[in-house]
């Protein structure tokens, strides 16, 4: 299991276009996919695989997003992930 905690620097936050992005990345891989707001220490993880569940973070510009990554391609999934988490890729 690998857990990389990660900023969101898009002025506009982890938004629909975003967080597509990734979770259209996240399914690429075999390895089971959660987040979670580092910020809030009572909040559950979800699955990185579900848009619903992506949007529900509700993540602005500057939450801290707990990524992890568990399964046989972990390694790869949590670079890849996290990179494409931290992008500013403000439209």
């Amino acid at each position: 299991m690998i857990t990389k905690q990660v900023p969101i620097v898009n002025p506009t936050g982890l938004h629909a276009r975003p967080a597509t992005d990734f979770v259209h990345k996240a399914k690429e891989f075999d390895c089971r996919i959660t987040l979670r707001r580092a910020d809030l220490p009572e909040a559950r993880a979800v699955n990185g695989k579900s848009l619903v569940s992506v949007l529900a973070l509700g993540a602005a510009c500057g939450t801290v997003l707990e990524l992890t990554a568990e399964g046989t391609d972990e390694v790869q999934a949590a670079s890849v992930l996290a990179e494409l988490l931290a992008a500013n890729t403000d439209e």
